[in-house]
């Protein structure tokens, strides 16, 4: 076994985060004994981000923007709402009619900016439905649009599962990763291990072990066969949950367009042979580091997506791929230039607008590490997103 014991005590929290912290530490310890000493690290990571009244999804802290932890892309601008509206319209205009599905919908800033802007074009969905396990969230939401939307709060519906016999457009932006995954390392000889999160002492501190959880040996081999994830101490992750939940989605779905946004990569440049640590991240208070155990409840995290993986099991579950691509070239491809010229007004608003457009395109910010994945059922393209360039060759 090879033991990795790190922090678990929040550091710079206030005495009610810590005592939150210190609440779902006990809940977790109390896995890890259910689980005989060695709880898999995605089970330890759906208790710290999902855990009733505790996990950092569901508890009242402020998460998006600037006093949150992170920035998401609808939360810079309302250009890329702009832009994925643009998407949105074309695939119900196709289905002449139909309705919009976005999976966690955050601060409300994406669906604000969608609707008003498929108002503008005429081509608003029969309801706008958000799938959203956070009351906290939903209520924050439900703010959010009625002040910015009034007149069409009334199209708006929050779910707690899946609709049936949906037609329309499904969007999915910085969910899959959020999804609990599973880590591995290869051992000294080359055995493939599995992360799991143990206690010493109150201190959380993880242990590579044999493969327990099913479908992991399965899903490495795969990964393995292809040439990758072979040299002793490398690590990386696999999210095993994107495929149910896509044969979900679909189940759901009788036709429409599935957008999935969010940072990852290829299978082979996810699991290339220099990203030997994998690409688990946390957020807290815009300070990224790679410490899962550090201000429990209090902080994000996520790891980047295997757009291969999320592909073949979207193939799997009946959808055809309607394209990939990196953001900048999704946002170009729905006509963001022309969104920036209309929208200028001010200077300053001119100003606001161009550095937004620049965190959203750049390579250097989200315009590369940022991609989108579409997938189809019942109706055919060409897609606007995609006609910049369609890079689904690489998946």
């Amino acid at each position: 076994m090879h033991q990795h014991s790190t922090h678990s005590r929040p550091q710079g929290a206030d005495p009610d985060a810590e005592r939150h912290s210190t609440r779902l530490r006990e809940r977790i310890r109390a896995a890890i004994v259910d689980a005989d000493g060695l709880l898999p690290f995605d089970q330890f990571m759906e208790l710290a981000l999902y855990a009733p009244g505790l996990g950092y999804y569901v508890a009242g802290a402020a998460k998006f923007g600037s006093a949150g932890d992170f920035v998401t892309a609808p939360e810079l601008s309302p250009l890329f709402g702009d832009c994925v509206a643009v998407q949105c319209a074309e695939s119900l205009q196709r289905l002449q009619g139909g309705d919009l599905l976005e999976f966690g919908a955050g601060s409300g800033a994406l669906a604000a900016a969608v609707l008003t802007r498929l108002d503008q074009l005429g081509a608003l969905p029969g309801r706008y439905l958000i799938l959203e396990p956070s009351p906290e969230l939903q209520a924050r939401q439900r703010e959010r649009l009625g002040s910015a939307v009034p007149h069409l709060v009334e199209r708006c519906r929050w779910l707690t599962g899946l609709p049936v016999d949906l037609r329309g457009v499904v969007l999915a932006n910085e969910v899959l990763d959020a999804m609990p995954v599973h880590r591995f390392r290869i051992g000294p000889d080359g055995e493939p291990l599995e992360i799991f999160v143990t206690d010493r002492d109150g201190t959380l501190s993880e242990v590579a072990a044999p493969i327990r959880s099913v479908g992991l040996a399965a899903a490495l081999a795969a990964i393995q066969d292809a040439g990758f994830a072979r040299t002793p101490g490398y690590s990386s992750e696999i999210n095993l949950r994107a495929g149910p939940w896509l044969a979900a989605v679909g189940d759901a779905l009788t036709a429409g367009l599935v957008l999935l946004i969010d940072y990852g990569y290829p299978a082979a440049a996810y699991y290339q042979s220099d990203r030997t640590m994998g690409t688990l991240m946390c957020h807290w208070r815009h300070q990224a580091h790679g410490d899962p155990y550090r201000q429990l409840g209090l902080q994000d995290i996520t790891a980047h997506v295997d757009f291969s993986a999320v592909a073949h099991a979207g193939l799997a579950a009946g959808f055809v791929i309607a394209g990939f691509a990196t953001q900048a070239q999704f946002l170009i491809g729905c006509g963001i230039d022309r969104f920036l010229t209309i929208e200028s007004g001010t200077i300053e608003n001119t100003l606001n607008q161009a550095q937004a457009a620049k965190q959203l395109l750049l390579p250097s910010a989200m315009g590369e590490r940022f991609k989108v994945l579409g997938l189809a059922r019942g109706v055919a393209g060409p897609w606007r997103g995609f006609s910049v360039r369609d890079l689904s060759d690489r998946l």
